[in-house]
């Protein structure tokens, strides 16, 4: 075997770890596939970013390069590299981690290897910190990613703190300005102002109170860095259980009730911004089986 394919799924912010190094976030159902073709040009990785192809691809050649390294292969093969997703880049909703994982696993397939879900989920995260694309590793991010439904980390000691099942089939939906915002550039020495409030909103979070949290990081970060607080009360008075900055924005990420869901978007479609549907994601990232 030397091709792979897997897929991993989106992910929104709960709580977001800058601040604190701690984080929280929850699976959405976006999702990015990764196709990984080793090759016998050795040591030379590129990779294509479908469909926004204007994009740089350190990321995806960087997953690929450490999971060869961990195998103790990259003086063996190259390789070419596609994503194809269908979550924005560089808008908060965790692009980077989701291809992250997909490559991982896909390389691994295409190496006939396997990973177990905690060494998948570092080499992620290793490949995030070699491309330079996270501030704190953004662990709370691929583990939603990876694992779904609801995570709550320690992103400096990389683990997962809580792991929890969302009871309710929520909606989410989400408010994309036309402005992309990378988390490198982040003003991070700026977001370190609001520490104490964050802590508060990720003890919340540790608590079970997902949705509060959101809304009040969302809150917190908006204010921080500039951003309209006006997508987020127009969506809660629109009867949206939560809404809140997604990431490091612009995205606004609203979680609704099936019965809610025309209300925020009859209210965030007479902005000129793009909103996306969206519902709870509860899969694991997979390897793309032949048939």
């Amino acid at each position: 075997m030397t091709y792979g394919e897997a897929v991993a799924h989106g992910a929104a912010t709960i709580v977001n770890a800058i601040a604190t190094g701690k984080g929280a976030a929850f699976g959405i159902n976006l999702k990015t596939k990764a196709k990984v073709e080793l090759t016998k040009d050795i040591g030379v990785i590129r990779g294509k970013i479908l469909p926004e192809t204007e994009e740089n691809t350190i990321l995806i050649e960087k997953a690929v390069l450490t999971v060869l390294k961990h195998f103790g292969v990259e003086k063996q093969y190259g390789a070419l590299v596609e994503t194809q997703s269908n979550i924005p880049i560089a808008k908060g909703l965790k692009s980077s981690s989701v291809a992250s994982n997909a490559v991982v696993l896909a390389t691994a397939k295409a190496l006939s290897k396997s990973l177990d879900d905690e060494k998948a989920l570092n080499l992620s995260v290793d490949a995030a910190f070699q491309a330079k694309t996270t501030v704190t590793g953004a662990f709370d991010d691929a583990s939603a990613s990876f694992f779904g439904n609801v995570v709550v980390t320690d992103n400096l000691q990389r683990l997962i703190l809580k792991r929890d099942e969302i009871e309710h089939d929520y909606h989410v939906l989400i408010h994309i300005p036309h402005q992309k915002s990378y988390t490198i550039e982040s003003d991070v020495k700026k977001m370190k102002l609001i520490t104490q409030y964050v802590e508060y909103a990720f003890q919340e979070a540790l608590k079970g109170n997902y949705w509060k949290a959101l809304t009040l990081n969302g809150i917190l970060y908006s204010s921080i860095l500039g951003y309209s607080l006006k997508p987020v009360f127009d969506a809660l008075n629109a009867g949206a259980l939560a809404a809140g900055l997604s990431g490091k924005g612009p995205a606004v990420v609203a979680v609704v009730k099936g019965d809610g869901v025309d209300t925020v978007l009859a209210v965030w479609k007479t902005y000129k911004s793009k909103v996306l549907k969206a519902k709870i994601n509860r899969k694991k990232a997979y390897v793309v089986e032949e048939e």
